[in-house]
């Protein structure tokens, strides 16, 4: 855990890094927003920023978010001044830690952004069969092919691995090759001097380099262009990457791995990858089941998920009924564990018990209708011939509609059920993060109020 404290915290500085480090932070330390960017810019990286509420916090989450710098802001400020804490939390922080600083609060903090990074959760023997092979490759330097569906849990699988090898004690850097345009995407790799394209408005070292030591995820790599494919290769090559507008190579030491939730042979036959970079990826591959065919980590996961929002919501929650279960193992899931989470936060919202019930479950593709086959038979039998009305119902008011309003309503829908998150919604639509974007510009110059963009695009196995 690398923690980046920025501002004098009212004096408490000392204390807040002694809290940290007597909990295994690594602790630097700027003092205000210029500072704190050049140093990221330049490869200082961190896992998590406390900031302090007397600096301009928007400013410094407005230039991370510009910049696509994705970290973790929690702000701090003397007090538990209310009007603080949400100013903060409105501009974009994610948590607001009241000073002088409490040991169990900051250790809560870093446990939780060490937790969602990092967190493994499986029964089923399935998922131990793929741990007992990651166990095996984990201590090598070999590049590793990380393939499954969406939402399987590739970028945890990355982290563990990163976390069993022989560099754990160096930084982890992923980059989603699907979140960023691709005129873009060189630069984040490789860097870029000042003035070296509109936008560049300071050096800034890319993540080869802040990845330097330690381990390089590249997510989802079937999306990246050919064009830089054959850059990358070099790099894997020779271990020498050049910044955009740069005159001079610059070595580099890692391990990289690689996910991809396409069948990259299928890609190499298209055209659409390297066959060359396709064979120096896959030195190794671990191919993750999907969730429906891993049943038995179904019910760990709901229930660790329940827990993780109720906690977060502040709400009680001491169960989840066996009706509600059995649904849940029926299921689909064709996103995976990144759908059954969104399915177990609306559940902790929606619930109206303290056990979670049939009327807090809406699962994919019900419209916004919690579930209704837990009833009794008999009830269900009844209920019948009012569902088949409500499906003709719905089937009826698609009549008369183009089918670029009902595919622009149904984009929409998907994006507000992923809170706003891009990449999640495309897989669920089954299209690519491109094709999602296009739609949205689209959209957007039409007049049509499109969810704002989550911050945060992780993919994780107890939060994929």
């Amino acid at each position: 855990m690398r923690l980046l404290i920025v501002g004098s915290l009212d004096g408490h500085i000392t204390a807040a890094g002694k809290i940290a480090i007597s909990r295994g932070a690594k602790v630097a330390h700027v003092d205000d927003v210029d500072q704190a960017l050049h140093a990221l810019r330049n490869g200082q990286g961190a896992d998590l920023i406390m900031f302090d509420v007397v600096l301009d916090i928007q400013r410094m989450i407005d230039s991370l978010r510009n910049e696509r710098i994705n970290i973790p802001v929690v702000a701090c400020g003397i007090g538990t001044s209310a009007e603080t804490a949400v100013k903060a939390i409105k501009a974009g922080a994610k948590e607001y830690v009241p000073l002088p600083p409490d040991a169990e609060l900051i250790a809560a903090v870093l446990a939780a952004v060490a937790e969602e990074s990092s967190a493994l959760i499986y029964k089923d023997p399935a998922m131990k069969a793929v741990l007992k092979l990651a166990d095996q490759v984990a201590p090598s330097d070999a590049s590793i092919l990380i393939t499954g569906e969406s939402g399987t849990g590739k970028e945890v699988m990355a982290r563990y691995i990163h976390a069993h090898s022989k560099r754990a004690g160096k930084p982890f850097i992923s980059v989603n090759c699907a979140a960023i345009p691709e005129n873009l995407l060189e630069s984040e790799l490789f860097g870029h001097e000042k003035g070296s394209f509109t936008g560049a408005i300071a050096r800034r070292i890319g993540k080869f380099e802040e990845a330097n030591g330690g381990t390089l995820l590249l997510d989802e790599i079937s999306e990246m262009h050919p064009r830089l494919q054959a850059k990358l290769l070099r790099a894997i090559q020779e271990r020498v990457i050049d910044r955009v507008g740069g005159t001079q190579p610059v070595k580099v030491d890692l391990r990289l791995l690689a996910t991809s939730n396409r069948d990259l042979q299928e890609e190499v036959r298209k055209g659409n990858f390297r066959d060359d970079l396709y064979f120096r990826l896959n030195v190794m591959s671990l191919e993750l089941p999907a969730l429906r065919h891993r049943p038995l980590d179904i019910p760990v996961l709901a229930e660790h998920f329940a827990k993780k929002y109720a906690d977060a919501n502040g709400v009680r929650i001491t169960g989840i009924t066996p009706d509600v279960m059995d649904t849940l193992r029926a299921h689909e899931w064709r996103g995976n564990v990144r759908e059954l989470e969104n399915t177990m936060h609306r559940a902790v919202l929606l619930a109206q018990e303290s056990e979670i019930g049939p009327e807090a479950i809406l699962l994919t593709g019900g419209r916004g209708i919690p579930v209704t086959a837990l009833q009794p038979q008999s009830a269900a039998a009844s209920a019948a011939p009012a569902a088949a009305k409500a499906a003709n119902g719905v089937t009826s008011a698609l009549v008369g509609r183009t089918v670029a309003a009902v595919e622009r309503d149904l984009i929409i829908d998907t994006l507000q059920h992923c809170l706003g998150n891009r990449t999640h919604a495309a897989n669920i639509l089954g299209i690519s993060i491109r094709t999602l974007r296009n739609k949205l510009k689209q959209y957007n110059e039409e007049g049509v109020p499109v969810p704002g963009a989550a911050h945060s695009e992780g993919d994780h196995f107890s939060a994929a």
